[in-house]
């Protein structure tokens, strides 16, 4: 597996790199740390203003050099701690651009089967309502992205939110590619919506209610039973859940309540018009959930 790993020199990027360590020792094959150095606000106005651009431009490319030599001890470290580390190139990559795009573009180019990116998590409100990078990441790639909100020296507890679409599959499949170390715990989760308004509801009765529900209900322990087998024949601990409730309410408080390491959910490729809001399912989680997201689209897995 080919990781693509963004790094700025703070400490949500750190998070990012010590999180390949706690990785399954079968992912990794290729690490690449990534630092773009954002020169699109340096603009030469005239022959006064050329050499200090110019020498901005060095010391911005300095800096990124020192980023991404601080990123590889780091990682050196992390992966000292991992058992995939006899298999994984670890090379430091120094770009220019806009840094979310030029993120996606190289994983791209490179063909990288994950994206990882640190990010401050709950409390950077401000930060998400203007779009951040980890955001604007997450919505752009066409690969499977890592947004780390918290240090995450271990990948224990997994909590898989699933429904009936493709894209679910899909993110169960990249989970067992090896990605998941073998003493992971996974939570396979789907979360039944009533098919009524809350006015609807009042108008009619809970044996009606209950019979409207009953064939999502179906649907749903069929799902949640068949990716159990196939996580139980790839020898990992796997529990199953079902709620009725609205499902971005229902995964929060699942994820909270059980003290989880990452939360994993499949999404659809997105139309150039959509890239820039994930919709409401995926982006309410990537703001609100309480621990690392990774969001799987286009996984080859």
């Amino acid at each position: 597996m080919k990781i693509l790993c963004a790094v700025d020199g703070s400490e949500f990027s750190q998070w990012a790199i010590e999180a390949i360590g706690a990785l399954g020792r079968s992912a990794l094959s290729s690490f690449t740390l990534l630092h773009v150095t954002d020169t699109r606000h340096l603009k030469p106005a005239g022959s006064p203003h050329i050499v200090a651009y110019r020498g901005l431009k060095v010391a911005l490319h300095k800096a990124g050099e020192e980023i991404l030599s601080r990123a590889a001890g780091h990682a050196e470290v992390a992966l000292s701690q991992s058992a995939v580390r006899p298999r994984t190139t670890v090379r430091t990559l120094l770009l220019q651009g806009a840094p979310a795009s030029t993120v996606v573009q190289r994983a791209a180019r490179e063909a990288s089967d994950l994206i990882v990116v640190g990010t401050r998590g709950m409390s950077d409100v401000k930060g998400f309502l203007l779009g951040s990078t980890a955001r604007k990441v997450a919505s752009l790639a066409a690969c499977p992205v890592l947004v780390v909100k918290q240090p995450l020296k271990s990948l224990r507890r997994i909590l898989l939110a699933v429904d009936e679409s493709k894209h679910s599959r899909k993110a169960a499949r990249f989970l067992r590619s090896g990605i998941l170390p073998e003493t992971a715990d996974v939570t396979v989760f789907s979360s039944v919506e009533s098919p009524l308004t809350d006015l609807a509801a009042r108008y009619v009765s809970e044996t009606d209610r209950q019979a409207l529900l009953r064939p999502a209900v179906e649907r749903a322990e069929h799902l949640v039973a068949d990716l159990r087998q196939e996580f139980l024949k790839e020898g990992y601990t796997v529990a199953t859940e079902i709620r009725h409730d609205h499902v971005v309410d229902s995964i929060l408080k699942l994820a909270q309540a059980g003290r989880t390491d990452l939360l994993v959910m499949g999404a659809r490729g997105l139309s150039p018009r959509e890239r820039l809001q994930l919709g409401s399912v995926s982006e309410s989680l990537l703001k609100y959930a309480p621990c690392s997201v990774l969001i799987v689209r286009g996984a080859r897995a």
